[in-house]
């Protein structure tokens, strides 16, 4: 699962009027969803040299490509989209279902025994613009996220995730807490003003 896509021309061209796309285009980034990570790191250092990290619902990459710039190499993350990805340096990218058996068996032999350090995750469903079918698809995915980190974190890691503010948030955001020393809820100023997307940031995963 990847970011959102709709089809129509007011979307187009409002990517095309978007300064955070200008931006990532002069700058060489693959999305502007790499100025949300940015903030974030700069918020709550998350991004350590001689990292495993792993990204769900990587592609088109720009996450992974952000990793690999700010730790200089120092780091492997392990990749997973149901979409094709372009090769980046210092990543390893699964294309699947991280749900299924073969898939999620990879994933761990990439991660290796003594587990990932970060797990973060920018999936979104297809939006339809309609609420009641939207939100509960966008939590099922933050579930599914939620419960992988839970699976392949070592202790004292974190997690990332977008969440859309909404049924289901604040009982998600109690269950994160259970599990991390540390919670907490962002707005990227790359996030749009009037998007319920914010992101949380989990520290300290306690086993």
């Amino acid at each position: 699962m990847s970011k959102p896509r709709r089809s129509g021309g007011s979307w187009r061209d409002r990517q095309e009027r978007d300064p955070y796309v200008q931006k990532a285009r002069r700058d060489g980034w693959r999305s502007r969803a790499v100025y949300k990570l940015e903030q974030i790191d700069r918020k709550e250092r998350i991004l350590k040299p001689d990292m495993v990290c792993v990204d769900l619902g990587s592609a088109p990459g720009s996450w992974c490509q952000y990793v690999g710039h700010k730790l200089k190499g120092r780091v492997r993350i392990v990749a997973v989209d149901l979409l094709d990805m372009d090769s980046l340096p210092d990543v390893e990218f699964i294309q699947g279902d991280f749900q299924d058996d073969a898939v999620f068996g990879k994933m761990l032999q990439a991660v290796g025994e003594s587990g990932a350090d970060l797990v973060m995750s920018d999936m979104a469903p297809n939006i339809t613009g309609t609420r009641v079918v939207d939100q509960p698809r966008s939590m099922y995915l933050v579930e599914l996220a939620f419960d992988m980190a839970r699976r392949v974190l070592k202790p004292g890691g974190s997690f990332v995730c977008k969440v859309f503010q909404g049924e289901g948030f604040d009982a998600f955001v109690v269950d994160a807490r259970r599990s991390f020393g540390h919670v907490r809820v962002m707005k990227p100023d790359a996030s749009r003003a009037g998007s319920r997307e914010v992101y949380l940031v989990a520290r300290n995963y306690q086993l």
